[in-house]
This record gives structure tokens, sequence and C-alpha cells, in this order.
């Protein structure tokens, strides 16, 4: 365990620069994905649902799962560009 101060906070500096690339996208990812299995639900229990509801939660689902790859690929690629120095 490094116990210097200053390299702790270099360190919450770098993890802090890493989470926030994107935020706003993966909470769209996050509420999207809520959404869509709020939607799948409704449709499903509900009698005499048209099959385009069923449709449409898994096309939200799939669009916010692909909100969520592209925050960790974003998130991947820079870190690999910056990595952190000790």
């Amino acid at each position: 365990m490094i116990d210097d101060p200053d390299y702790i906070k270099r360190r919450i500096a770098y993890i802090d620069a890493i989470r926030s690339i994107h935020p706003r996208k993966r909470a769209i990812g996050l509420f999207g994905c809520l959404l869509g299995i709020l939607i799948l639900a409704w449709a499903e229990f509900r009698d005499g649902a048209p099959h385009w509801e069923l449709v449409a939660g898994l096309v939200v689902i799939g669009v916010s799962w692909g909100l969520f790859a592209y925050v960790v690929f974003a998130r991947t690629r820079y870190v690999r560009s910056h990595p952190f120095e000790s």
C-alpha cells in the first residue's frame, strides 16, 4: 500500500477524470434500460397488448445497452491514451 498523500491525490484525480467521461450518456443508458424493462412488463402483463410494444421495449433496451458499451469503450480509449504514471 502506498501511503504517499500526493500519490493518493493524483490517483483520485485520475479516477475522477475517468468517471467524468460521458456521465449523461451513462445516465440516459441506465434510464433507457429501466424504461425498456417497464415497457416490456407493461406489454407482457396487459391483456391484448399489440406485438409492437414488445418490440419497442426490446429496441429501447438494445439502444440503451449500446450507449453503455459506447461509454465503456470511450473510457477504455481514454485510459489507454492517458495511462496513470505513478
